[in-house]
C-alpha cells in the first residue's frame, strides 16, 4: 500500500516522539502515518528503526489476544523520491472522542512529587484506583493485562503518555482507549546483523531477555525487570493477569500472521518469530510453571 497520493489533513496533528507523523484520509477513514525515527548514531546499521514494524506487529498481536488496540497496515510514502516504510494507524478519535492520557489523568488524581509523567507503580495503582472515569477493577485488569503483553513483546516504553482513556462528549462517558504506540516493542532498532546474532549465539538472545529491555514502570525506585518481577509473584493481580492471558496467545496464528507480511523480510520474519517464541517460553510459561508448582504445594500441605 503506498500512501503517497491519498489526501493530507492538515487541520489534524499528533504529539509524541519517534518520527514524523501526518494525517491522511485513506478509504474514507482518518489514519495516522507514523514514520520510522533516524537510527543514526544507533550501535546498528540501520539508517532508520523498525518501528514502524514493531507498531504494526505489536497492535495486531494485542488485537488477536482479545485487548482492543488500533487497527494498523504497513505500507509506503514516498519523500523526496525515496519510498520510506511507514504504519498507518486508523484514528480512534475520529468520531469526535477525546483521548485522555494517563498522565494527564494522574495529574488530576494524586498528589505526587513525582508528577503526571512519573511511573512509579505504587502510584499509578493509586491512580488507577481513584480515578472516576471508568470502572477501577475493569481499568486494573486491563493495566496487568498490558503488562502482560508488554513483556511478552520486550516493551521498553508504556510510558503514561501512551495509554489512556477516551472520552465521549456525545454521551458524557468514558471508556479505555485502544492500545497504541507499540514501537519500542520487538528490538526496534536491531538491524538484520544483530537480529541474526540473537538467534544464533544464547548468551545474546538471554541477554534482551533477561536483563533487557526492562519495563518504563519503576518500582522501589528503579525500572521494572519484566522476568524478576513476574518471577516475585509479588503482585497478586499481576499474576492473575499472567493466568488470565496465557491461553490467549496463540503463537502458531501469531507466527503465520508474520508469515504474510510483505514488507518484512525473511530474516525480519524469522526473528520476530523466534523472540516472541522465547520471551513467550522463558518469561511467561516458565513463571506460570513456577505458579503451578508452588500452588501444588500449598495443596498438599
Amino acid at each position: 500500500m503506498d500512501f503517497t497520493s491519498c489526501k493530507r489533513i492538515i487541520s489534524k496533528a499528533y504529539n509524541g516522539a519517534n518520527g514524523k507523523k501526518i494525517a491522511v484520509e485513506y478509504d474514507g477513514k482518518r489514519y495516522m502515518l507514523k514514520f520510522p525515527p533516524s537510527g543514526k548514531n544507533k550501535p546498528t546499521e540501520l539508517s532508520y528503526t523498525n518501528s514502524c514494524f514493531s507498531e504494526h506487529i505489536g497492535s495486531t498481536i494485542f488485537n488477536m489476544v482479545g485487548i482492543r488496540a488500533q487497527n494498523t497496515m504497513l505500507g509506503t510514502f514516498d519523500i523526496n523520491g525515496k519510498k520510506k516504510s511507514v504504519c498507518a494507524c486508523e484514528d480512534f478519535t475520529s468520531d469526535g472522542s477525546v483521548l485522555y492520557d494517563f498522565c494527564s489523568i494522574k495529574n488530576t488524581i494524586i498528589d505526587s512529587e513525582h508528577e503526571g509523567s512519573g511511573t512509579e507503580l505504587t502510584d499509578l495503582l493509586e491512580t488507577i484506583e481513584k480515578q472516576q472515569f471508568v470502572n477501577s477493577e475493569e481499568l486494573l485488569e486491563h493495566f496487568w493485562n498490558v503488562f502482560i503483553m508488554d513483556t511478552l513483546l520486550g516493551n521498553f516504553d508504556r510510558h503514561n503518555g501512551n495509554w489512556g482513556l477516551l472520552y465521549h462528549s456525545s454521551s458524557d462517558e468514558s471508556e479505555i482507549a485502544p492500545v497504541f504506540d507499540c514501537g519500542s516493542c520487538l528490538l526496534p532498532q536491531a538491524d538484520e546483523k544483530l537480529m541474526s546474532k540473537v538467534m544464533k549465539e544464547e548468551d545474546e538472545l538471554n541477554a534482551r531477555i533477561y536483563r533487557f529491555p526492562t519495563s518504563a514502570i519503576h518500582h522501589n525506585g528503579r525500572k521494572i525487570n519484566y522476568y524478576d518481577f513476574l518471577l516475585s509473584m509479588e503482585d497478586d493481580n499481576c499474576t492473575k493477569a499472567l493466568i488470565r492471558m496465557l491461553p490467549r496467545i496463540d503463537l502458531d496464528k501469531i507466527n503465520a500472521f508474520i508469515d504474510k507480511e510483505q514488507y518484512l523480510t525473511t530474516t525480519q520474519k524469522k526473528f520476530y518469530q523466534y523472540y516472541i517464541a522465547q520471551r513467550y517460553e522463558k518469561i511467561l510459561m516458565a513463571v506460570h510453571r513456577k505458579f503451578n508448582k508452588s500452588a501444588s504445594g500449598l495443596q498438599k500441605k
